[in-house]
């Protein structure tokens, strides 16, 4: 994820010409980096305590997010960003956990990647899976922010960063309850725990890391540009 907001930022700030970052290798890329970041979140709510209160600390740093770049960066700016999803999600799971334990973990998986494949194209209007069928949404539901927030993108809306909860709420459900099949298929050995110092401190920091490394990346760049 670093390296890929570094090499955003000297493509997008810098103006560096690479056609390569702008064709499907690179959005292959972004894509994987989302995916697992989304689907990790969700594997390791069940492995810690307090989600709902660790979901308000990441929405309160998505909004943040948001913040800084309407005011500084307006022509770049994040709204509903995967920080807002990530805590939205951490809140909602929190919050239904009693009875998402209930259900089976297989069934859960399935019916997850299943609801996530149905709702993938939701901000452009349609329900159903690409290549087999599409149902048209009603275009009454694509208005206002709250309606984007949750996948209904209504007409305008930009943001360099748009994670709504349709259909990424299931991708994170998808991984909640893979690591309730782990936990269920007793995988508790010395890799569960296992420590590598230095991913581990990035791990336990990882909110940090995440708010501080563009704005680290964006000085370094800025200067590099004044460097040479």
């Amino acid at each position: 994820m670093i390296l890929y907001h570094a090499a955003w930022d000297a493509v997008f700030i810098a103006g560096m010409e690479w056609e390569w970052y702008h064709g499907t290798g690179a959005f292959i890329w972004q894509q994987s980096i989302c995916w697992t970041f989304i689907i990790l979140s969700g594997f390791c709510l069940p492995l810690g305590r307090h989600p709902v209160r660790r979901g308000i600390e990441v929405f309160g740093a998505g909004l943040l997010v948001t913040a800084v770049t309407v005011i500084f960066m307006p022509e770049n700016r994040v709204v509903f960003g995967v920080l807002t999803l990530l805590g939205s999600c951490m809140i909602l799971t929190g919050l239904l956990n009693r009875l998402l334990r209930k259900v089976p973990s297989g069934v859960g998986l399935l019916g997850s990647i299943l609801l996530f494949w149905l709702t993938r194209w939701v901000s452009d209007g349609m329900i159903g899976i690409k290549g087999i069928f599409f149902l048209p949404l009603p275009q009454l539901l694509y208005k206002g922010l709250g309606m984007t927030f949750l996948g209904f993108t209504e007409p305008g809306f930009m943001s360099t960063d748009y994670f709504p909860m349709l259909p990424w709420y299931f991708l994170f459900l998808a991984g909640y309850f893979v690591c309730r099949i782990c936990q269920r298929m007793g995988f508790r050995g010395r890799w569960w725990t296992w420590n590598i110092p230095p991913f581990g401190w990035m791990g336990r920091h990882s909110l940090v890391i995440y708010l501080l490394h563009q704005p680290v990346l964006y000085l370094l760049t800025v200067a590099a540009e004044w460097i040479f």
